[in-house]
Formats: C-alpha cells, sequence, structure tokens
C-alpha cells in the first residue's frame, strides 16, 4: 500500500471514530495558543478494539516500508496519548517499550524515561498528534538525555497548518513521520465524514491559518 492509500485509511479512521471536531463558531485553542475551526481527537482511536487493531497495524505497515530492518531497538511513547500508541505498535513490531514524560516526576527515581533503561537504544519516538512539534522536540531532549539515539518521530496525524514544523525538527535532528495529514482528511472526506459547510471552514482555515487565528483570539506569529 502506498503512504497516500494509508494515510487516507487513516483519516477513514479518524472520521469514523469521530476524532474530527469542527466548530464553525467557537474555535478551539491548540495547546500551542493557536485557534482552529477543527481539533483532531486521536485518542478516541483506541477506545475501540478493532480501530486500534487497525491503526497499530496501518502504522506497522507504515514502519516496514519506511524504514530498514532492525532500524529500531524499542518505541518510546510520549506521555500520554502516545503511550497506548507506542504499546500497539511495540507489540506488532516485537520492539521493547518505553515511555517518556513530558518532565521528569520529581518523586521516587525523578526518571523521565519510564520502562527500562535507554542507554545506547535506536528509540523511535511515538505519539498521536504533532502541531508545532514542541512536545516532540522536548520528549526527544529526555530520551537523548538517557542515552537513546533518537533520529525519527512517529505521529498518527499531523496538523500541519503551521509553517516550520518539519524546519524546528529538523534542526534538532529529528525526523517527523505522519500517518495522516490534511490532505490525506481533505482527500478520504465523502460528504457523510464532513458537512459541506465544515469542509468549508476547515479549508479558509488551512488557505491561512495564521490570520484565522489572529481574528478569532489565538497566537499570530
Amino acid at each position: 500500500m502506498s503512504d497516500s492509500d494509508l494515510g487516507r485509511r487513516v483519516a477513514a479512521l479518524l472520521f469514523e471514530s469521530g476524532a474530527v471536531h469542527v466548530s464553525r463558531r467557537q474555535p478551539f485553542m491548540l495547546a500551542a495558543g493557536w485557534a482552529s475551526p477543527v481539533y483532531v481527537d486521536c485518542r478516541l482511536l483506541f477506545g475501540k478494539a478493532v480501530v486500534r487493531r487497525q491503526v497499530a497495524a496501518l502504522a506497522a505497515e507504515y514502519c516496514a516500508a519506511n524504514f530498514p530492518p532492525c532500524s529500531f531497538d524499542a518505541v518510546a511513547g510520549g506521555e500520554t496519548a502516545g503511550i497506548p500508541f507506542a504499546a500497539l505498535l511495540a507489540e506488532q513490531l516485537g520492539l521493547d517499550l518505553r515511555y517518556v514524560r513530558k518532565r521528569p516526576l520529581g518523586v521516587g527515581r525523578n526518571a523521565q524515561v519510564e520502562g527500562g533503561d535507554v542507554d545506547g537504544l535506536r528509540v523511535l519516538l511515538i505519539d498521536d498528534l504533532t502541531s508545532d512539534g514542541a512536545s516532540k522536540l522536548g520528549f526527544a531532549r529526555g530520551l537523548r538525555a538517557a542515552g537513546a539515539i533518537v533520529e525519527h518521530a512517529l505521529t498518527i496525524f499531523f496538523n500541519n497548518a503551521f509553517a516550520g514544523t518539519l524546519k524546528r525538527l529538523g534542526a534538532a535532528q529529528l525526523k517527523l513521520h505522519a500517518l495522516a495529514t490534511w490532505a490525506d482528511a481533505l482527500r478520504a472526506t465523502p460528504s457523510d465524514y464532513l458537512a459541506a459547510e465544515d469542509r468549508t471552514a476547515v479549508e479558509q482555515f488551512l488557505a491561512d491559518p495564521v490570520a484565522w487565528s489572529m481574528r478569532h483570539g489565538g497566537r499570530g506569529g
């Protein structure tokens, strides 16, 4: 299966799971401060057994197509929604599992990386969603501080509305891989997935997301 076909299948699962929420009147405020008429909640993919199995299988297929065999020793899920995704993918790939906190807990071992040692391991960073990439940079720093080799991050959906994310991650020697993006979502959108008015709202936002955010009370740059 090509990456574009895989992306459309993942996008269809997002819509079918009710993970794509559009609000034309009251914008969503994203973690980085952007205002958006649409919010993608990838966590809804993990609730139903049949859906999470499909997501895990598609992620494993993506990895097989895009990484040489034996590229990684472990996968590490980012707190919090990256953890179930990483557990599913680790099982599919037969790899060790770790998870990485946003920051050390401050008690016990005060560790940022949990589940075992990562010193010298080649680790694939896993998360559910990427927007500006800030959390991925923090997770990668935590893993690297613990001795891991982290060069790739895999996310279910890349909210690639805002420019600069790939450049920011690239400057930190971290390559982002996404199972689906907005291009996939809009290609996988028959009328029963997204009403015409909602599709128009999303397309208007994607045409100039920074200006849209500013007009609706979010950050502007």
